[in-house]
């Protein structure tokens, strides 16, 4: 899908077509959407495939005049039961007249910018434009870190009672999350620095400001991902370690519920055997019997929680 936009006043308005200081945003672009877009910006087609590739790493080029930024930026599934959070691609391509954003899906850091939550755009203004989308990806990453931060701790409250595999699948899930997510900020940190050396943004000093707020968002993201694997590879080891003594907790107890049920049964057993036994004439005896095999269990019983196996 395509969608022209331009600014006025600093905020962002549709238009129908495109116009020289336009954005173009393509969300899943069709071929031919793409061979629309080459047709009217100039830019070569393999660029703007380039970012359709979900395993595009991030990176920085310049052909005939034109840049290409690719930008990984968070992505949250709605998977249930799966990774919870993926990284896509995002292409920012530049020409002497437009700004031209690619993805190959519903991009979050896009739909923040185009719903208003960044301030004083100018789509004339291609660096800043690019700008202002690395910082809300930043954002966006340090947000979805936050939750992942709120996913851990209510694992941590069904710790205690953990008995099954599935929270440790659910945790396998969100590490698998934490390593996408740093692999794609380090990429990013890395293609940042080299545009920072290439001195693109150097034109104005609000652009210099802004990337270098950028780099600092980028490395916060990346040191709360540090520490979001570190609590998590400590819970995932608790995680097991109880889930173990809890199964243990319930083979225990019917270890000795058997073995609490099996004494009766035994001294039943032995008195209802095809053998002469003491007082076997008596009325008395049956209850004599039920007296001894059920105070042997209780003796046994008591033995157990003295020994704290109940």
């Amino acid at each position: 899908m395509l969608t022209y936009y331009r600014s006025i006043g600093g905020k962002l308005n549709l238009i129908d077509e495109y116009i020289d200081g336009c954005w173009i945003s393509a969300i899943a672009p069709t071929p031919q959407e793409l061979l629309d877009v080459s047709r009217e910006t100039g830019l070569p087609l393999d660029l703007l495939q380039y970012p359709l590739d979900p395993d595009e790493r991030a990176r920085f080029e310049r052909d005939d005049g034109h840049v290409l930024v690719v930008l990984q930026t968070s992505k949250r599934l709605n998977e249930e039961g799966g990774i919870p959070y993926d990284t896509v691609p995002l292409g920012i391509l530049h020409t002497d007249h437009c700004i031209v954003t690619v993805c190959s899906q519903d991009n979050p850091a896009i739909q923040d910018v185009t719903a208003g939550l960044v301030r004083q755009i100018r789509t004339a203004k291609k660096n800043r434009l690019t700008l202002q989308i690395f910082l809300r990806a930043a954002q966006r990453f340090l947000i979805d870190l936050r939750r992942i931060d709120k996913m851990i701790d209510a694992a941590e409250d069904r710790l205690e009672s953990a008995t099954r595999n599935q929270e440790l699948l659910d945790l396998l899930n969100i590490e698998k999350s934490l390593v996408y997510f740093k692999t794609a900020l380090k990429a990013n940190e890395v293609m940042m620095e080299r545009l920072k050396r290439e001195r693109l943004f150097d034109m104005y000093e609000d652009d210099q400001d802004l990337l270098n707020d950028v780099i600092i968002e980028n490395q916060q993201a990346v040191e709360m991902t540090d520490i979001a694997q570190s609590i998590l590879g400590v819970t995932m080891n608790t995680f097991a370690a109880v889930i173990n003594n809890n199964v243990n907790g319930v083979v225990r107890i019917l270890t000795v519920t058997t073995i609490l049920v099996a004494i009766p049964t035994l001294v039943t057993s032995i008195f209802g055997m095809n053998v002469p036994l003491p007082a076997q004439g008596r009325e008395w005896a049956v209850w004599v019997v039920l007296v001894l095999a059920f105070g042997i269990s209780v003796g046994v019983g008591l033995l157990f929680r003295k020994l704290r196996w109940l």
